[in-house]
């Protein structure tokens, strides 16, 4: 049961149609988008599958993190945001968008998360 990737030259929208058998696979199919039948066959990405330990080590050992700026909101985002496709996003939960979109605009009201925080407050 194949799937397919074809790009419309007619709506210009990427399309992935699926054949129940490679029998029935059309040279030309027509586009679900705008019924255009110019469709171009695209090469499918491909993905790589790897354990969980090996998704881990490879996130430990990221030689990203040394481009991350910590005291910078959008750079903090920017990493969690590639940290989570990384992780796989069912692990992380729902909210995990909101709170990475949230970190980098500064936090749920415009601030930097404990921005108000002296370093004498840690102790």
């Amino acid at each position: 049961m194949p799937i397919y990737e074809y790009r419309c030259p007619d709506c210009r929208k990427r399309q992935s149609i699926f054949f129940r058998s490679f029998a029935a696979v059309e040279a030309s199919p027509a586009c679900p988008g705008c019924g255009g039948r110019h469709m171009t066959r695209l090469i499918s990405r491909t993905a790589q599958v790897l354990s969980e330990d090996t998704r881990m080590e490879n996130l430990a050992g990221s030689a990203d993190m040394a481009d991350v700026d910590e005291n910078d909101p959008k750079s903090m985002a920017r990493w969690a945001r590639k940290m989570g496709q990384q992780m796989g996003e069912d692990e992380l939960g729902e909210d995990f968008e909101q709170v990475v979109d949230e970190m980098g605009e500064g936090g749920p009201d415009g601030q930097t998360p404990g921005g108000d925080l002296q370093d004498d407050d840690l102790e």
